[in-house]
């Protein structure tokens, strides 16, 4: 049966008195998204989050980098809630109707920031700014489940709303690709309210090697399977298993108290940095040379002055069979930047057209645990920054911070179970 816009009207303010909701205490929240990049895992988070929406004032979707995701992503998923949402709004109160999601649904960067890390604005980065500049007592929460470009550039174009966000960023392999947006968040912004996870998420989908229904691998048979139209989508992504990297983002906002990033929650526990590890070297590198893992390595090659604009990309680090761009600094001088994801040997090598750097080599070891001691060249002076718990009682499955989410794993998923039988 076509549900029309004034039908899903009415069931809305009918809704409205089922279920009581105090507005303001709801967090107000933008999700940043990378979504049909790469990873399929956006389009799992997208659905648990539209499950929730009645938890949230959702002020903005951001299709951001990378990959081939676009906006279309983010509206083909808005689609299947307008489908189920009848039936989610006869249960709770607050859920938004598809059409003003789709409203604040907008298209951020679509490729990486040069070495200055910012560019030039972008919708999604414009909207950013235009939410945080409300005149409300609530912070505006950032959740970035991919790169941090339009943060970057947001912060770059109006840095008078440093104070106003609350950023949890899925950092982990999207830090290699967002490196350069990183480095000028952490050097210019270190005032910035910031939890960098970058190892943390990964215990909500530890496999915890049980027969139990909550069992990553078995929880889509067990609840979803069967249940409107978001869960006929979800199979499509890694056949159903449960591989929700974003997800404790928003769980973070579900259960615990999100101004002490200390404190249990769903979404981890977490403790604060003063300073994130940066790595800089003039020459090659070797096995000889030891870096905590997450931690932003630049090397500067020396070259012959050529006639291109300073931040022009013109040669590629091949890293563990990907590739990252590398940029002139003038003056003869070349810059690229790299983030390790795990612990272990790493080797990488040089593609230009420049013959100084073409064929150029090199290796370094990376080690746990994030961010290690200090040292000079690191980003110093962050004062509201939090990450990953180093202690090795928190790591789950060699994965730094983790178990403070995995200690909560089978809560959540029977949580949100609850929510798959509204749509039975």
């Amino acid at each position: 049966m076509q549900i029309t816009h004034i039908s899903l009207l009415l069931l809305y303010l009918i809704a409205l008195h089922i279920m009581p909701v105090n507005a303001q205490q709801k967090p107000r929240v933008i999700v940043s998204s990378d979504i049909g990049g790469t990873d399929d895992d956006d389009f799992q988070s997208l659905i648990h989050y539209l499950m929730y929406a009645d938890r949230f004032q959702t002020e903005g979707l951001i299709a951001s980098p990378f990959g081939p995701g676009r906006k279309s992503d983010i509206l083909h998923i808005l689609d299947l809630y307008e489908e189920d949402f009848s039936k989610l709004a006869s249960k709770s109160r607050g859920f938004p109707l598809p059409d003003d999601l789709r409203a604040v649904t907008k298209q951020g960067a679509i490729g990486r920031a040069p070495l200055k890390g910012w560019t030039t604005p972008t919708e999604g980065s414009s909207w950013i700014i235009q939410c945080a500049k409300k005149e409300l007592d609530q912070p505006l929460w950032v959740l970035v489940w991919g790169g941090l470009e339009d943060v970057a550039q947001a912060l770059h174009d109006a840095p008078d709303i440093t104070d106003k966000l609350r950023v949890y960023w899925i950092g982990g392999p999207n830090k290699k690709w967002s490196a350069d947006a990183y480095q000028y968040i952490a050097a210019n912004f270190p005032k910035l309210w910031m939890i960098e996870a970058n190892a943390t998420y990964r215990g909500l989908f530890v496999d915890d090697n049980t027969d139990k229904a909550t069992n990553v691998t078995h929880f889509y048979e067990a609840y979803i399977k069967g249940k409107g139209a978001m869960a006929g989508d979800f199979v499509n992504y890694y056949g159903g298993r449960i591989k929700m990297g974003d997800t404790p983002s928003v769980a973070y906002l579900l259960h615990g108290d999100p101004y002490n990033p200390r404190s249990e929650s769903w979404g981890g526990s977490f403790e604060r940095i003063n300073h994130s590890s940066r790595r800089l070297f003039t020459s090659n590198t070797s096995l000889k040379d030891t870096v905590p893992t997450f931690s932003l390595m630049e090397w500067e090659f020396k070259g012959k002055e050529v006639n291109i604009h300073p931040d022009s990309s013109c040669f590629v680090m091949e890293i563990a069979n990907q590739q990252f761009e590398g940029y002139y600094k003038g003056g003869g001088r070349y810059a690229v930047r790299f983030v390790t994801k795990s612990a272990g040997d790493w080797a990488y090598r040089i593609s230009s057209q420049i013959p100084e750097l073409d064929g150029q080599e090199g290796a370094f070891v990376s080690t746990d645990p994030w961010p290690g001691e200090h040292r000079e060249g690191d980003i110093k002076g962050l004062s509201n920054w939090w990450s990953d718990r180093s202690d090795e009682a928190d790591f789950a499955d060699g994965h730094q911070g983790a178990r403070t989410v995995f200690r909560f794993q089978e809560d959540f998923l029977m949580d949100w179970a609850d929510r798959w039988d509204w749509l039975e």
